[in-house]
């Protein structure tokens, strides 16, 4: 009785895997998963190309820094590799860090590069400002600080910067080996909906 229970069980097992039904609800499961969709409904209409120009102050002195090393490099270290700070540094519309808000640039850059003073870039441009309040822009990249222009992409947004993507161009306004601040022009380039 035992056997034939199981040669009952395997051949119904089988016919349960090969039967027409179970194809059907493997294929239903597998359009769950993605299916396409019409971008009216999200709203999305025409894309389209814009550029941003603002100015970005890395504050690391003073009694309100806006950039804070949390991991400090070797000291035998001539390009500071191994640094890991994270910022929330003011983007103004021009140079003076007393001059209009437009947003904050929050994330980490940390020095990545043995050879020369190479950042890795990760930041959110957080806008506080006109139609793009509460939207945010995000930087991922490698940023040779010394180059006159640096070029890193923009990988994503939220807000009004949903599926947006292009690149920013960094370059140095000013800088004081003194204190370590530094205030960076950045003009983004982002296409978006």
């Amino acid at each position: 009785m035992a056997k034939t229970l199981f040669v009952f069980s395997a051949h119904f097992l089988i016919f349960l895997t090969l039967s027409p039904f179970s194809l059907i609800s493997i294929s239903a499961e597998e359009d769950d998963f993605v299916r396409p969709m019409d971008r009216k409904l999200l709203g999305l209409k025409k894309e389209k190309l814009s550029h941003f120009r603002f100015y970005w102050h890395d504050i690391v002195s003073g009694k309100k820094p806006t950039s804070v090393a949390v991991v400090p490099p070797p000291a035998n270290s001539t390009t500071a590799f191994g640094l890991l700070d994270i910022h929330d540094n003011p983007l103004t519309l021009g140079p003076e860090v007393s001059s209009k808000l437009v947003g904050k640039a929050q994330g980490f850059y940390a020095s990545a590069s043995q050879s020369e003073v190479g950042l890795l870039m990760a930041q959110n441009f957080a806008f506080v400002d006109g139609k793009y309040n509460g939207s945010t822009l995000t930087v991922l990249g490698r940023n040779p600080v010394f180059n006159k222009v640096r070029e890193m992409p923009v990988v994503g947004g939220s807000g009004l910067f949903r599926f947006a993507r292009g690149y920013v161009e960094a370059r140095t306004h000013w800088f004081s080996p003194n204190s370590g601040d530094a205030i960076v022009e950045y003009n983004v380039y982002v296409l978006h909906y």
